[in-house]
């Protein structure tokens, strides 16, 4: 007895469209991709510690001598600082206003940024203030002709 030889086939049945297996489709890219955003935007982000500076508003009542000797007044001008009308750096200014808090903790400091100032040179020096220990700060507008 001989084997059976292998049926090859024919021509007809090669040209025969065969029914196509249903291609899966797999999740695990996709869940790979969001995680890979994921992980990016988590190490994109930032994660700082927001810190705020508390201001008094200013009184709107005309001011008595003893509140003139009593407030420093830092001016924020576009050529630099200055303190009670003097010109000065703002490490001076930092010296001078850490030795008032030291002596007085509620020293009450008064920031005057001038008309065109960038906000933050006059965020620089709020900021500066807050790290000393000023608790009684506030902003204010310049007098109307005074370039504040």
């Amino acid at each position: 007895m001989t084997a059976p030889v292998a049926s090859r086939p024919s021509a007809l049945e090669a040209l025969r469209p065969r029914a196509r297996r249903r291609s899966l489709v797999s999740l695990t890219p996709l869940i790979d991709v969001v995680f890979i955003l994921l992980v990016f935007f988590m190490l994109a982000s930032s994660f700082l510690d927001w810190r705020s500076i508390h201001l008094d508003t200013p009184r709107r009542s005309a001011g008595t001598p003893e509140d003139a000797s009593t407030t420093l007044l830092i001016a924020v001008l576009p050529d630099g600082l200055r303190l009670d009308g003097r010109a000065a750096t703002l490490d001076t200014i930092a010296d001078r206003v850490a030795k008032r808090v030291a002596e007085n903790p509620d020293q009450r400091v008064l920031i005057r940024p001038a008309t065109g100032v960038p906000l933050q040179r006059a965020v620089t020096v709020l900021d500066r203030m807050a790290a000393l220990g000023v608790s009684n700060m506030a902003l204010s507008r310049g007098a109307p002709g005074h370039g504040g």
